[in-house]
């Protein structure tokens, strides 16, 4: 009578274990897990506090262009030179409001030969759009809306460091607005060897694509830190290697263009050997009549000093004459036939075609 009570107890508790087991093996249920965690909102692992800080200051823009086949410049940090390019019927790009009064930074390629610009914001709404002005050597424009805006905080240069965290904000192929991410690939980056110094990059991995041009470029803060502005890429997508214009470019084109209508460079006249190996910055051609001949600098000389700062690149060159105002006096002291020399320069104001 026990063992056939034991067989009893043992047989229920089998068919129990059948029965709760039977779906797993014989049906087709699954069993899926699913996480009861919210997002942590501005932790390391969520970006959407950034988003929603910087989307606002992030603007669409479309353009409509002459049907004419004139040509426009600018300059594109993949060549060498100025480029040209042919108008298209219409275009489409992304911008960075950066002040309360509607003043919008983007690239002067997004703009260039428009007849028509309409700016979106980040709610849809559209606004006519006035240019203030452009600066083709650096790839910029400032445009403006008749609306009081909510501006972007800008970042500092010195605070960009490689391997932080960079967030690409825009308008891709006019999908509307997008934010990816990535990191700080490469800082002062020079694209072309034979640029000028005004003409470097923040390079970041961080997804750009068409239409992302002109958009803006933030660290984990929201700060923008760069104006998205090119890539490089075989597939003409977004292979990883982007470049934007730095911070603190942006804003000495901002200031110029908002205190002058434009951006005021110094020119003297002077081109220089890139490959020169020796200490200092050698002359290798020098325009006639310009600011450089009449100052009497030759071909040859080879600058070491330029205002008391020692000078061993032609950029450095370039950057402390850039800064001089057209009408002020700088100095050079130059190599010449194993003599120093020192000269005195009245500097010019650059013009596209001075250059």
């Amino acid at each position: 009578m026990k063992e056939i009570r034991g067989y009893v107890i043992v047989g229920v508790i089998t068919a129990v274990i059948i029965y709760m087991i039977s779906p797993y093996i014989f049906g087709n249920h699954i069993q899926i897990i699913e996480s009861n965690n919210k997002p942590l909102q501005g932790k390391p692992n969520s970006y959407a506090e950034v988003f929603q800080k910087v989307n606002k200051s992030v603007v669409s823009i479309y353009t409509r262009k002459s049907a004419d086949r004139n040509n426009v410049y600018f300059i594109d940090p993949r060549k060498k030179a100025l480029i040209k390019k042919e108008h298209s019927p219409s275009g489409q790009g992304s911008g960075v409001i950066v002040s309360n009064q509607g003043h919008v930074v983007t690239n002067f390629h997004v703009i260039a030969g428009s007849n028509e610009i309409l700016i979106r914001d980040h709610k849809g709404n559209e606004f006519a759009t006035a240019i203030i002005g452009i600066d083709p050597l650096t790839d910029l424009a400032i445009l403006k809306i008749n609306k009081d805006t909510t501006p972007i905080t800008l970042g500092k240069i010195e605070n960009i460091s490689i391997g932080d965290i960079a967030l690409a904000i825009g308008n891709p192929l006019g999908v509307g607005q997008t934010i990816t991410l990535g990191i700080i690939s490469a800082t002062d980056k020079e694209v072309a060897p034979n640029a000028y110094s005004y003409q470097r990059y923040v390079q970041t991995d961080a997804a750009i694509n068409p239409g992302n041009s002109g958009g803006a470029l933030v660290n984990s803060n929201g700060e923008l830190i760069g104006i998205n502005t090119a890539i490089i890429s075989i597939s003409g997508g977004a292979d990883g290697i982007g470049f934007a214009i730095p911070i603190d470019i942006a804003k000495y084109v901002l200031k110029e263009i908002i205190e002058n209508g434009e951006v005021i460079r110094g020119y003297v006249g002077i081109s220089a050997e890139i490959n020169y190996k020796g200490v200092g910055v050698l002359v290798n051609g020098v325009i006639p009549d310009s600011p450089a001949y009449k100052g009497d600098v030759r071909a040859y000389d080879i600058i070491r000093k330029v205002n008391n700062n020692i000078v061993t690149e032609i950029k450095e060159v370039q950057k402390i004459i850039g800064m001089v105002r057209p009408g002020q006096t700088l100095t050079m002291e130059i190599l010449r036939d194993r003599k120093i020399i020192n000269v005195n320069i009245l500097v010019s104001k650059m013009s596209y075609q001075s250059r």
